[in-house]
């Protein structure tokens, strides 16, 4: 099977040094593999997602020397897939309806523990699971979001889901990370594989693009480790393959903080501006 890693960002703002890291390290990997490295635009949030943005992520790519394979996928032209998914595990019943806000969550977490630690999970707070016991419709609810129901699912045969690591997580993880059904109910939750505003999530769609587009080696930060979990899971229920993940460092500010898209002063736009060459940028963040 041909190497093949990717690079997805989201049209929400400009490139900084963080992504200048990720997709030179990934597209380095590809070629020294005499692989493929592949670019998709994760533009399923439109209500930020902006076209001169995905115009500049082109742009500075193609700064860089950075060349990719294939065709560029959008995740706004992939819903069908991501429907079509969603239909699967609906029929599999292991999805229930959710009409819970964030107040809400709050609530019930806060008023019957109240002075007991909120569990946290890869999405912040682990939902208490309030709308799993409501009655279901037989058809798949459009009007809310969707959860995967974490008690009704089928653990693989030897309890056991697992995923390689060839960079390290956050506390140094690396090799075969693997965890068990009880890790799956009660660290990761019912997690929301549908938003009610975009009819699927970043969670469906990363692992169904990932799949079709032949990924071996996904290549991105720490901060994305524990959500790998929540991918493994999803790719058994899918019946989809796991590829070999690759965590990297984070690109820090003098303070220590992770970049973000606010942090125009970062921007590789800015750099380019100011004169900086593509080996400069390199040297920046230690490639």
């Amino acid at each position: 099977m041909t190497f093949r890693t990717r690079f997805a960002p989201s049209p929400t703002g400009p490139l900084h040094l963080g992504h200048a890291y990720s997709a030179i390290l990934a597209h380095d990997m590809a070629r020294a593999c005499h692989g493929d490295f592949i670019l998709r635009i994760e533009d399923i949030d439109q209500s930020r997602a902006r076209p001169e943005w995905e115009a500049q992520i082109y742009d500075d790519l193609k700064w860089l020397g950075l060349g990719w394979d294939a065709d560029i996928r959008r995740q706004s032209d992939e819903l069908e897939s991501y429907e079509a998914a969603l239909e699967q595990l609906w029929g599999k019943g292991i999805l229930y309806g959710c009409s819970c806000n964030r107040k809400d969550i709050q609530a019930a977490m806060s008023a019957p523990q109240e002075g007991v630690e909120q569990p946290i999970g890869p999405d912040g707070i682990i939902y208490p699971r309030t709308c799993s016991v409501k009655p279901q419709p037989n058809e798949r609810p459009r009007t809310m979001a969707l959860r995967l129901n974490m008690d009704s699912v089928v653990i693989p045969a030897n309890n056991q889901f697992s995923f390689e690591e060839t960079g390290a997580g956050p506390n140094r993880e690396t090799g075969f990370i693997c965890f068990d059904g009880e890790y799956a109910r009660s660290g990761l939750g019912d997690i929301v594989v549908a938003r009610r505003d975009m009819g699927t999530s970043y969670h469906l769609s990363v692992v169904l693009d990932d799949a079709a587009q032949d990924i071996t080696h996904v290549v991105r930060g720490q901060d994305l480790f524990d959500a790998t979990r929540i991918h493994v899971v999803l790719q058994h229920f899918l019946d989809l393959p796991t590829p070999t993940y690759h965590h990297h460092q984070l690109i820090r500010d003098a303070e220590g903080k992770r970049l973000a898209k606010r942090d125009d002063a970062r921007a590789i736009r800015l750099f380019r501006d100011e004169g900086a060459s593509p080996d400069d940028i390199r040297r920046m963040v230690g490639l």
